[in-house]
């Protein structure tokens, strides 16, 4: 690049200089450029991308630090740049409008639900405000741009006759102990894949998990589960230290999207729809709560930050609703 700027500058002197006044100049301006680092001028597109890429990037590294798990930095990511790119702005000039013209297109153009246009929402609202309270930007513009109503589905649970024929429905001791742990204690499927042998404390009836963000606790299984645990560690012959592993060579730990292929798979033999390790959980916190476990410790169980959270999982019993009305109201 130095070359060709000395042989630009030439050519432009050249009508001015002659022969050896030309070779001296060349000479000057070697000398004075040794110690320059020339860098071709960048596009307004070329600069306006690398300063919303080094904000998100930062907004990221946070995330990270916060404990955000790889796959929820990964859609954070995406989600943000789909928006960068639609809307051709730097990241100090996007207003409001922008960003509910841009939910807007998006649930038109893909027919998205209002969970996922709101779970965008939430998204950029986190990333604006970060940039807020790191002074990058004066205020966010998802501020005014209020919650998306979605509609309150009720969604479904194991019951006890259908629990207790996918029970049936395993040939192998490995699928028995895994469906009973996730009934019993209501771990994530997260969890459950990270688990070692050496986490059991089958005296206790207990075992440690990490949650969401590397956090640690405690949850409890039962009897049942306790047998089918040690019947199935017993059987095992590998040294894989995971709790869970494949049934067959190497003997590899199992990985989330196994599991939830096996039970979908438990679930079709058994003539059950939709069998997924969420389902487990979701169940067993409406068991909870159906039996009166105050709402804090179902919390507690679960590992949910919020109490918010909590109630969105557990349903109540309606013939329960029922008879409270008549014990209280009726």
């Amino acid at each position: 690049m130095k070359e060709k700027t000395i042989e630009n500058i030439l050519a432009e002197m050249s009508d001015i200089l002659d022969t050896r006044q030309q070779e001296r100049l060349r000479e000057v301006l070697k000398t004075a450029f040794e110690q320059v680092v020339m860098m071709p001028v960048k596009s307004e597109e070329q600069q306006r991308e690398q300063a919303n890429g080094e904000l998100l990037q930062a907004f990221i590294s946070a995330k990270k630090i916060e404990g955000c798990s790889e796959k929820t930095l990964c859609y954070y990511q995406s989600s943000i740049e789909a928006l960068l790119r639609n809307e051709q702005k730097r990241i100090g000039e996007l207003e409001t409008n922008d960003i509910r013209s841009y939910l807007a297109r998006y649930q038109e153009e893909r027919g998205s639900s209002r969970v996922t246009i709101d779970n965008l929402r939430r998204i950029f609202s986190s990333f604006f405000a970060w940039l807020e309270d790191e002074d990058y930007i004066a205020k966010s513009p998802v501020r005014r741009i209020h919650k998306v109503r979605t509609e309150s589905l009720v969604k479904e649970v194991i019951n006890d006759e259908h629990m207790e024929v996918l029970r049936d429905t395993c040939h192998e001791i490995r699928d028995l102990a895994m469906i009973d742990l996730l009934a019993s204690t209501g771990m994530r499927v997260g969890e459950l894949v990270k688990m070692n042998r050496e986490d059991i404390d089958f005296h206790e009836r207990q075992c440690v998990v990490f949650g969401k963000g590397n956090k640690e606790r405690e949850v409890y299984f039962n009897a049942r589960t306790k047998i089918h645990l040690k019947r199935y560690l017993e059987s095992r012959t590998d040294k894989n230290p995971a709790l869970f592993v494949s049934l067959s060579l190497p003997h590899n730990r199992l990985t989330i999207g196994g599991v939830e292929t096996r039970l979908r798979q438990l679930g079709k033999q058994a003539g059950l729809n939709k069998v997924h390790p969420h389902k487990f959980r979701r169940t067993l916190a409406t068991m909870a709560i159906d039996k009166g476990m105050p709402i804090e410790q179902v919390q507690r169980l679960l590992g949910h930050v919020k109490i918010d959270t909590t109630l969105h999982y557990a349903m109540v019993n309606q013939a329960n609703v029922k008879m409270a009305h008549r014990k209280y109201i009726g």
